[in-house]
This record gives structure tokens, C-alpha cells and sequence, in this order.
């Protein structure tokens, strides 16, 4: 929908890759579904489901099997995103770095994009 061909909307990285993997074959899953939502402080959120049924209309990014669904809506504030892994002492999750992001909140659970404006004009790599 708002993609370059020949270039995904989102990349994995190895350790994200391999969470997927886990999380797909625990449950048989399809893979998991991301997306945005308004809330937090600082006006939106990301979200993730897992999927069971593919829907036609999101979009598919697939590396070395892992799966990445992205909502119709997320699409255009996901594009050129880096979705990672991290694990530490105290937590562990999986990391979205996002460069239509301008803010977020304290804790990285919220955050604020560029203007609609801006992300239908401004190049990702820009």
C-alpha cells in the first residue's frame, strides 16, 4: 500500500526473527499482526496479535519464516521500521525502532509521529 518495490516494509532482525519462529510454532501460529492505536501519553502505541488467518489486505513481510503482518492503518507510520529482541536483566520484549517516530514517553510504550503530511511526502530514508 504506501511500499517501494523491491523493499520490505519493516525488517527483522536475527534475534526478532527468532522470537517469531518460537511464538509461530508454540501455538501454530500464523505469525504475528502489528499495528498502531491511539493511546499512552504520548498518543499512540504499538500493538501485536498473533494471527491465525492471514487477511489479504495487511501487509506480508516474511524472513527465513519468521512472519509480520502489518495492519492496513499501521502501514504508512511502520515503513522502514526495525523491529529487534532485546533481553536484559529485568526485561525482555521486542524493540521497534521507528524513524517516523518524533517522541515518546518515559517507559517507550507511547509514542508520537511525524505529521500524516509528512509521512506521505518525506522519502524513509530522508
Amino acid at each position: 500500500m504506501f511500499g517501494i518495490p523491491g523493499k520490505q516494509a519493516v525488517s527483522l532482525t536475527p534475534a526478532a526473527q527468532r522470537q517469531i519462529s518460537r511464538l509461530m510454532a508454540r501455538d501454530n501460529h500464523q505469525g504475528l499482526r502489528i499495528g498502531v492505536k491511539k493511546g499512552g501519553c504520548a498518543g499512540m502505541e504499538y500493538t501485536m496479535d498473533y494471527v491465525t488467518e492471514v487477511d489479504p489486505h495487511d501487509e506480508l513481510v516474511e524472513v527465513d519464516g519468521a512472519r509480520v503482518m502489518i495492519a492496513p492503518m499501521a502501514q504508512m507510520f511502520l515503513f522502514g521500521t526495525e523491529i529487534d529482541y532485546e533481553t536484559s536483566l529485568l526485561e525482555s520484549g521486542f524493540k521497534f525502532r521507528n524513524p517516523n517516530v518524533t517522541d515518546a514517553c518515559g517507559c517507550g510504550e507511547s509514542i508520537k509521529f511525524k505529521d500524516v503530511s509528512e509521512l506521505e511526502t518525506t522519502p524513509p530514508d530522508a
